[in-house]
């Protein structure tokens, strides 16, 4: 068995859990769909930090400019960076996939006041502290502080890590339940930008990105047994706070109805 497959084994139950989780069939209402969308937005706006954190590891994104030392690391980071950052909406604008949310959830009259006075507050002042500060779940810090202090860390197969394992690898079989809920509950809404977000990420993060993010994985560990064991932690742990993430939300929907 290679290591992929090991770390792929060893977090399967936890995979199968978000899969099967409950909170997909509790989004029975529109009000519902908010709250879902008020929530998980901080899922997608922490994973660019993610991928952005990956290109400056993996690529030189400093004048002077000089070669980072590993090609094959770097082509694959800016190609998902590339989509990611810059795929085409709906509409056919270039916009990252975390605009192409924001502009979902406006569409569907979800309020981003929250969103928009939380992100303010990281630039005015640090992420910790906003996140800190901020009237989200507890939850929902707890998901946010383990991505920025995986980010601070700085080791890269750690950063990768939680970006395969508990992002790119997970998202397509974890959407396509929750793609498949909004349409059977929802088929007089229009939310056709919410839905093509869904499946844009399914297509890409299946066909592309997730082996993509693989490849990047295997180069970055190599032979080092530590470093597959720390990217199994890693995946481990991201998963567990995806869990936590959607108990948040299903909570919040149970609260409110």
């Amino acid at each position: 068995m290679n290591a992929i497959a090991s770390v792929n084994k060893a977090i399967e139950p936890l995979k199968k859990e978000l899969i099967h989780h409950s909170l997909y069939k509790k989004i029975t209402t529109i009000p519902h769909l908010q709250l879902f969308m008020q929530t998980h937005v901080y899922a997608v706006w922490d994973f660019m930090s993610l991928l952005k954190a990956l290109q400056s590891q993996l690529t030189c994104t400093s004048s002077p400019w000089f070669a980072s030392p590993n090609p094959q690391a770097r082509y694959l980071i800016n190609e998902i960076v590339l989509a990611e950052e810059s795929d085409l909406s709906l509409d056919g604008k270039r916009l990252s996939h975390f605009e192409m949310y924001v502009q979902a959830m406006e569409k569907s009259d979800t309020d981003t006041r929250t969103l928009n006075l939380f992100l303010n507050n990281v630039q005015s002042t640090d992420v910790f502290s906003a996140i800190e500060k901020s009237n989200l779940h507890d939850h929902v810090k707890a998901f946010l502080e383990f991505t920025f202090q995986v980010i601070e860390n700085g080791k890269s197969h750690e950063i990768a890590a939680a970006f395969t394992f508990g992002r790119e690898d997970l998202i397509p079989s974890m959407f396509h339940h929750l793609l498949k809920e909004l349409k059977e509950q929802f088929p007089e809404v229009d939310l056709s930008e919410l839905i093509y977000y869904f499946e844009r990420h399914i297509e890409l993060d299946a066909d592309e990105h997730g082996p993509m993010a693989f490849e990047m994985i295997d180069f970055l560990c190599g032979t080092d047994e530590r470093k597959w064991q720390e990217v199994e932690q890693i995946a481990k742990i991201a998963l567990q706070k995806r869990i936590l993430l959607w108990n948040a939300i299903e909570e919040m929907i149970e609260k409110s109805s």
